[in-house]
């Protein structure tokens, strides 16, 4: 039986229980802010994944994807946050996570509640994968590019509230946790925003022209990426053994890009561990 987690900065969790068409992931868990989750969610409940939905609102879930039968989908609560609130139950037999965890820069209503950078993505993540079991085989990380330019232009004014730093932190913390990890590092996020869309419309959204998709290392890339294109590199990024123990940072253009072909994914992969 296959499981996987989904978790947000408002701390959404999916478990899925099923073979992807394109992988074999025994066991594995995901993890995804509010975009990315979104639409990740919608593409596997069209695949006919079972799902398990862990988040501070549990009427979010159903507003969002309407009344799922419980075989599909099912909904439970949690807040990363808070040291102890996830029960390490959830997680018996993960093997794959993917943390997507994040709020904005800049103070901003999304800062209610304590849900602030040092708060998400330092806390939070080490909270998370301090809970993780020995069985985990994967972490994927979604970071930021610019985490190791702190202090130069532009980047020292995107963190002038610790964004970047508590972003790195977060990276920090998984690379000496013991997992296997993945790190992906996405330039300025476009598409969007899906937080008030029904699954039928997260069903048809595209990455518009910027299909086509950058993969460099060593915090070089600049530029936007599609939420689309995140979220598809994170699930590829799983059970590639190219991606095991690398940083990648990632951005979309125009163009035709990759789509869900695991084959191009890897390559691309591939191509930037040898530049």
């Amino acid at each position: 039986m296959q499981k996987l987690f989904l978790q947000t900065h408002k701390n959404l969790l999916l478990r899925i229980n099923k073979t992807l068409p394109h992988h074999y992931l025994p066991n594995w868990s995901l993890f995804l802010v509010p975009q990315e989750v979104l639409l990740v969610t919608a593409s596997l409940l069209q695949r006919n994944i079972k799902s398990r939905l862990i988040l501070r609102d549990l009427e979010k879930a159903k507003a969002l994807f309407g009344e799922q039968d419980e075989e599909r989908l099912q909904v439970f609560k949690g807040d990363t946050r808070k040291e102890g609130d996830l029960d390490p139950s959830i997680f018996e037999g993960v093997t794959h996570v993917i943390c997507c965890t994040g709020t904005t820069a800049f103070p901003s209503r999304r800062w209610d509640d304590e849900n602030t950078p040092e708060r998400v993505d330092w806390v939070g993540v080490k909270n998370l994968i301090s809970v993780l079991p020995s069985s985990v085989k994967r972490v994927v990380l979604v970071s930021s590019i610019g985490v190791t330019k702190c202090n130069e232009l532009p980047w020292n004014i995107m963190n002038l509230f610790g964004v970047l730093k508590y972003k790195k932190m977060g990276e920090e913390f998984l690379q000496n946790s013991g997992f296997p990890y993945t790190i992906i590092r996405p330039g300025r996020l476009t598409d969007g925003p899906y937080t008030s869309y029904d699954l039928n419309t997260l069903l048809k959204a595209t990455a518009g022209q910027r299909r086509a998709v950058l993969i460099g290392q060593g915090d070089k890339l600049v530029g936007e990426a599609s939420r689309i294109v995140v979220a598809e590199a994170c699930i590829q990024a799983l059970d590639l053994e190219v991606t095991e123990n690398q940083i990648y940072e990632v951005s979309s253009v125009e163009g035709e890009g990759p789509g869900n072909d695991t084959q191009k994914w890897r390559e691309l992969f591939e191509a930037a561990r040898s530049s």
